[in-house]
């Protein structure tokens, strides 16, 4: 198939994902918000009806004990989040290497992005010590981004194997370390569903072996959503804002993003056979379908990572991609999107077409 507005030329050479090791259900979780936190009553209804009767089981947190989660000690928080993110980043980076049957030294670019803590120098200093990378390889450090923060570091990562690849891409988050307790609806929303994890590929050239093409990008900012979905910094911490309009807003953004997409390329939303969006929670995947107009079937991919995972942030869309290519594996020549909405207002999408490239 010929497609007008493909020129990015770039090919995913493999995935990997890793995970903290302490895994807590949600049973498990309200057990220790009560034990730990004193809350009103109002606060406990809401937590005991979103943790026990959600569709979300459970959340890999980046701590070594629950009792953590009580800690609200800035460095403590910081702590957590370099400790756990470097550890999650590394694991990913080294499997994804090894499932592209790579080298640490054949890496020409590391791109890693994240929202939930501030590193100087980025995560990328770490990784290219932690896994013995090349003193010359060109690094770049993504952050801010949100939830979609994975398809700008995908963008960028393509971007730079102009000078030539293979490109290392990390996603990576430790939204455990921004638990702000509170009674606001949104902050119970927030400690109810986020976890921690992240995302790692191999990008390289067009021509190298690979489990599928990137063969475009789109992209849209909305600040007049802005105070919708961000992070704001309150008594020293990162404090998740969240309104109830974000399902709303982020499903017609990211159709917007995705309809220039498509439209450039002479498609439309029937040409797509798989959907990894980003699984920001069942009410987002609900608007999400009923803006597109597609079947809730085809979303089932990241239900199922929102149930196992929780909406682990930037790393969460890429989970969904690795659920695709092992439970309803592509034919060659299907094509696919990858869809992720985060803070600012900002929307991503990816178009991709399945099949080795060799």
């Amino acid at each position: 198939m010929f497609l007008q507005g493909a020129n990015v030329n770039a090919v995913l050479r493999s995935i990997a994902t890793a995970n903290p090791s302490l895994y807590v259900t949600q049973e498990q979780a309200f057990e220790c918000y009560e034990r730990l936190f004193d809350l009103a009553p109002e606060e406990r209804q809401l937590y005991r009806r979103l943790l026990l009767e959600g569709p979300v089981r459970g959340r890999y947190v980046g701590m070594d004990d629950t009792r953590e989660a009580a800690s609200e000690e800035r460095d403590a928080l910081h702590d957590r989040f370099f400790k756990f993110g470097r550890a999650v980043a590394g694991h990913a980076a080294t499997e994804a290497l090894k499932a592209a049957q790579l080298k640490a030294e054949d890496v020409r670019v590391v791109v890693t992005n994240t929202c939930t803590g501030y590193l100087c120098p980025g995560m990328s200093s770490y990784l290219v010590e932690d896994l013995g990378l090349s003193s010359s390889v060109r690094v770049f450090d993504l952050m801010g981004m949100g939830c979609g923060g994975l398809l700008p570091n995908w963008d960028c990562a393509v971007g730079a194997l102009r000078h030539g690849g293979p490109a290392l891409s990390v996603a990576f988050e430790i939204c455990s370390a921004t638990l702000f307790m509170g009674n606001a609806p949104d902050l119970v929303v927030s400690n109810s569903i986020f976890g921690d994890g992240a995302a790692a590929t191999v990008l390289d050239t067009d021509g190298a072996p690979g489990v599928l093409r990137i063969l475009d990008f789109e992209s849209g900012v909305s600040p007049r959503y802005r105070e919708d979905l961000r992070y704001r910094w309150d008594d020293g911490r990162l404090r998740n804002m969240l309104s109830r309009r974000v399902p709303v807003i982020g499903a017609r953004e990211i159709r917007k993003v995705t309809l220039r997409l498509l439209e450039r390329n002479a498609l439309s939303a029937k040409d797509i056979r798989h959907w990894a969006v980003h699984p920001g929670g069942t009410v987002v995947l609900d608007c999400v379908a009923r803006e597109f107009g597609i079947k809730a079937d085809l979303l089932l991919p990241s239900r199922s990572v929102f149930a196992e995972y929780g909406n682990m942030s930037s790393p969460s869309v890429l989970f969904c991609l690795k659920n695709i290519l092992a439970e309803t594996p592509p034919r060659r020549g299907d094509l696919g999107l990858l869809l992720a909405f985060g803070a600012g207002f900002t929307s991503f999408a990816a178009l991709v077409q399945f099949g080795d490239n060799r």
